[in-house]
């Protein structure tokens, strides 16, 4: 799929109550949530878009109210020497959701053709190499039972200044703001063209990309978990599973008897 992502540059504001939008689609997030636990299925949801996106905002909404013992979510920064030293893929292997786990990945292994081709961390032999590759590794997971969905968000270079400059004059969200974030935006035409070959070689039907844009945060986030919400629903039954019918016969008949002393 080629991506214009100058047609995700409107920013239209959310048109509703935006805390009842969101208190509804997490609700129904909670239920879904459930389902797949209950239901054992595996899931991985991917996050990636330009700094200060809303990435993790739209995380920190997405798992409200979801049970951590049954969802991760994975942070990725720069590889380690450990990691450099084997293949790109290697470390994410070892975060793949396991049965009735959701693993939510705050950037993700496109780190190869984004970051890594850009600031020539890999050369341009092992990034071209890497599209078949990573279209090779999510067809894998997708055979073998693991639902993906690829969240894109897209801000214009004005949101992202904005964003970054009140994160600045913020005492507590100073942190967030690193010298990568400005050399990220210094290279932002390469970046455009990075981003334009990643969503035409790894926009595949086992692992479709979804962009959004992100340039209005409430009107992104209700459209992100809208989103999932509608991709959980098709692999997450709608009805709960019978109960074993000897099982319940079996515990009912021990509550209505009393403990032994």
């Amino acid at each position: 799929m080629a991506v214009d992502l100058a047609e995700f540059e409107k920013g239209r504001p959310f048109d509703g109550d935006y805390d009842a939008a969101l208190a509804e689609v997490q609700k129904r997030l909670g239920r879904l949530h459930v389902a797949h636990v209950v239901c054992n299925l595996r899931t991985m949801i991917l996050f990636e878009g330009w700094d200060a996106a809303g990435k993790g905002g739209a995380i920190q909404r997405l798992t409200t109210g979801w049970d951590p013992r049954h969802f991760r979510v994975w942070p990725i920064s720069a590889p380690t020497q450990e990691e450099r030293d084997r293949h790109f893929l290697w470390r994410f292997w070892q975060k793949l959701p396991g049965k009735g786990r959701i693993a939510i990945f705050d950037r993700s292994w496109y780190g190869r053709v984004l970051v890594e081709r850009v600031e020539a961390y890999a050369d341009e032999r092992a990034w071209r190499r890497a599209y078949d590759e990573i279209n090779e590794f999510e067809a894998q997971q997708q055979t073998d039972g693991v639902n993906i969905i690829k969240i894109f968000l897209h801000v214009t270079q004005e949101e992202q200044d904005r964003r970054l400059a009140d994160r600045l004059d913020h005492p507590w969200k100073r942190w967030k703001v690193t010298p990568e974030d400005f050399r990220n935006r210094a290279r932002r035409a390469d970046y455009l063209a990075a981003m334009w070959d990643m969503f035409r070689e790894t926009d595949t039907r086992w692992a479709p990309w979804s962009v959004f844009d992100g340039n209005d945060k409430k009107a992104a986030r209700i459209a992100v978990l809208t989103h999932i919400a509608d991709r959980l629903e098709r692999i997450v039954p709608l009805e709960p599973p019978l109960l074993d019918a000897d099982f319940e016969r079996y515990a009912r008949a021990q509550l209505m008897s009393p403990p032994k002393a």
